[in-house]
């Protein structure tokens, strides 16, 4: 998820607005909190992947803003020694044929962000990472992933632009080279989530085809901000959160029929866990634009905004854990939730820091 602020002058008005608020204080201490550790030195992390091994994940930093320069970066578990694998303007690697749009050749510039990020090992054997950012351009930028252990680089190998007017948010690789991705909210007219959270159909999901280079709507995806997804292994079915509707749906892909849907707090980004089930992100109920306001407005440390993680049975489409749950410090405002062995990562759409969840016996 990402919040937009239009100037500086909507800024300060934004940041006299969410002082009102309960979450215009930043948290600025860096200190674990029971089971929760937070590691600091990012920019707003706000997806996570884990990388084979489980030595490393896979960071996404949306950066300052949807203009700024944002990075990948890969997070050694063992230290926890952080390596920028990428950032915008590193222009010297080429598009090849089979990943993504063949017009597009050309790669990002330097306003480059990660917004949504998926990790997908494709038929050929190779790993392609996808990331949706809305820097230098609106589209869905595709790397190959290479390397073991704590030892990771990334190349960039092609893209697809975005569907027009379309500001999609997260994405669910396939091994074939298609994906499924969601538009948020369109481009035009702008939407200012700072100010007002929509509750009418900003969106749905999209199906792109690596054959057909084109996009196509998902039936039955409508939704108010439209936000996470995940796919099952087959493909056959999307599990897509709506932020604003509270809720998340299982999507039949190719006939649009709903399979289910289970109430979810304000879900964000969504990932599968080990044991096959859906982690999802849920931010507190009652949040305003004011809110959000305050909390990207933020200049230091971390947003204080309450959230859980919460685990989904994707056949009952019953939420049957919560696995983490926070009202303030260490780290709020968590955006995606991903297991690792015995940890849990949470990252967040803005702040300076991750959290490290200790889950030993759970």
């Amino acid at each position: 998820m990402h919040w937009k602020i239009f100037s500086a002058q909507t800024a300060l008005v934004v940041l006299l607005l969410g002082s009102q608020t309960l979450y215009a204080q930043p948290i600025i201490e860096c200190e674990p909190i029971g089971n929760a550790r937070p590691i600091c030195g990012f920019s707003n992390p706000e997806d996570i992947v884990a990388l084979p091994g489980d030595e490393a994940i896979l960071i996404g930093e949306y950066g300052a803003s949807a203009a700024a320069t944002g990075r990948l970066l890969v997070l050694e578990l063992d230290n926890e020694q952080q390596h920028t694998v990428y950032q915008g303007g590193q222009g010297k690697d080429q598009a090849e044929p089979g990943w993504g749009d063949a017009t597009c050749t050309i790669p990002p510039g330097e306003a480059f962000n990660a917004h949504g990020i998926d990790l997908v090992r494709r038929d050929d054997g190779r790993l392609q990472l996808l990331v949706i950012q809305h820097g230098s351009r609106e589209a869905v930028e595709l790397f190959e992933v290479m390397g073991e252990g704590v030892d990771w680089q990334v190349a960039w190998r092609g893209c697809v632009p975005s569907p027009p007017n379309a500001s999609l948010n997260s994405v669910a690789g396939l091994a074939n080279g298609d994906f499924y991705t969601t538009q948020m909210v369109p481009l035009d007219p702008p939407v200012d989530l700072t100010a007002d959270i929509p509750r009418q159909i900003t969106g749905h999901a999209f199906a792109w085809s690596q054959a057909d280079q084109s996009y196509r709507k998902i039936e039955g995806t409508d939704g108010a901000m439209p936000n996470g997804i995940v796919a099952s292994p087959d493909g056959r079915f999307i599990y897509m959160n709506a932020t604003a509707e509270h809720s998340i749906r299982k999507i039949e892909v190719a006939s649009g029929r709903e399979l289910g849907r289970a109430p979810v707090d304000s879900p964000d980004n969504a990932r599968w866990s080990p044991d096959g089930r859906v982690l999802i992100a849920s931010l507190a109920r009652d949040l305003t634009g004011a809110d959000f306001g305050a909390c990207v407005s933020i200049q230091e440390g971390a947003c204080s905004i309450p959230f859980k993680i919460v685990a989904l049975d994707p056949d009952s489409m019953t939420i049957v854990e919560t696995l983490y749950e926070t009202d303030g410090p260490p780290m709020g405002a968590g955006t995606v939730g991903l297991r690792v062995g015995d940890d849990l990562f949470i990252g967040s759409f803005h702040g300076d820091r991750i959290l490290r969840v200790a889950l030993k016996g759970q």
